[in-house]
């Protein structure tokens, strides 16, 4: 049966399934836990290299401790988590397609 527009029941499954699909794709490329990670690895490394370079002047102003070096232990720690936590539970992969989905659509 088609609507109005010329659209068979059929057709809009299909398409509401592609869409689907580039939705859980789109979800696992930008998974949060990938960005937040990166940038939390990215940044304690920074930041310790910064502490491990840092002179006696910058360590004193600090009342004595290395914020740097242990801001940035702190930040890579937290990043490799993240970075772990995506490993060990990634984003479900995207339902697979059904046989009949490419013989079906038409040539365009």
């Amino acid at each position: 049966m088609t609507d109005q527009h010329g659209y068979s029941e059929q057709d809009v499954q299909r398409e509401v399934s592609e869409l689907q699909k580039k939705s859980a794709t789109a979800a696992r490329i930008f998974d949060l836990r990938r960005i937040i990670g990166g940038l939390f690895v990215l940044y304690g490394l920074i930041l310790g290299i910064t502490g491990l370079l840092d002179d006696q002047a910058a360590i004193d102003k600090a009342q004595g401790i290395n914020i740097n070096l242990w801001t940035g232990i702190g930040m890579l720690l937290l990043g490799i988590f993240f970075l772990v936590w995506l490993k060990l539970r990634p984003t479900p992969p995207p339902p697979p397609a059904e046989e009949g989905d490419e013989a079906d659509r038409p040539a365009e």
